[in-house]
């Protein structure tokens, strides 16, 4: 496990592994089953993980109840509702667990902690907003600019073999469009 994280946090940034092996200890490990939730909408979160083992989505769920997939995020991801989590305000959106989940988990006092004494972890904090910002964008474009089927192209060509570990609903919910139809495009597809 600590090899797997200090090899994705090395990807980001030029830190040494004493440095990082820092962070992992100031973390702590923490197991999910499916449908439990590293943050829920409402709560004010305070803090972050990096995703060891399993998968989790960022849902939205409506007054109606109609449930929204923002993003999967499989193994070495960063989860986090992190605009509530430096507001101190509470998230809109779930992060829930779909497969049995292990995480590295850092209490954001502790990170801030960490920056403090040494600012270079400050560049592992603009990749990943970097990042999750480019991701937006092109989620955003997406949505407004391709039609379902194009969009579940890209779905399979991000994340592969990713169909296979999560149900269909979820899917047809990160496509914006109904279970009904997400099996009309499937079948069109695959004829």
């Amino acid at each position: 496990m600590t090899t797997e994280v200090i090899n994705r946090i090395r990807q980001l940034t030029d830190l040494t592994e004493s440095e990082i092996l820092e962070f992992i200890n100031i973390a702590r490990i923490k197991n999910f089953e499916p449908k439990s939730h590293f943050v829920r909408a409402g709560q004010i979160p305070t803090e972050f993980g990096i995703v060891i083992s399993g998968l989790f989505r960022y849902i939205y769920i409506s007054e109606e109840g109609k449930e929204f997939t923002k993003v999967f995020m499989p193994e070495k991801s960063f989860i986090s509702s992190y605009s509530a989590m430096i507001s101190k305000t509470t998230s809109f959106f779930f992060i829930e667990a779909i497969e049995n989940s292990k995480v590295l988990v850092m209490p954001y006092n502790k990170w801030q902690k960490l920056k403090e004494h040494n600012p270079r972890w400050n560049l592992l904090l603009v990749k990943l907003l970097e990042k999750g910002y480019a991701v937006k964008e092109k989620r955003e474009r997406e949505f407004l600019l391709l039609d379902a089927e194009n969009r579940y192209r890209i779905f399979l060509e991000e994340y592969p073999r990713l169909e296979n570990r999560v149900k269909q609903y979820m899917i047809a919910s990160y496509l914006g469009i109904t279970p009904i139809a997400f099996s009309r495009i499937k079948k069109k597809m695959h004829a």
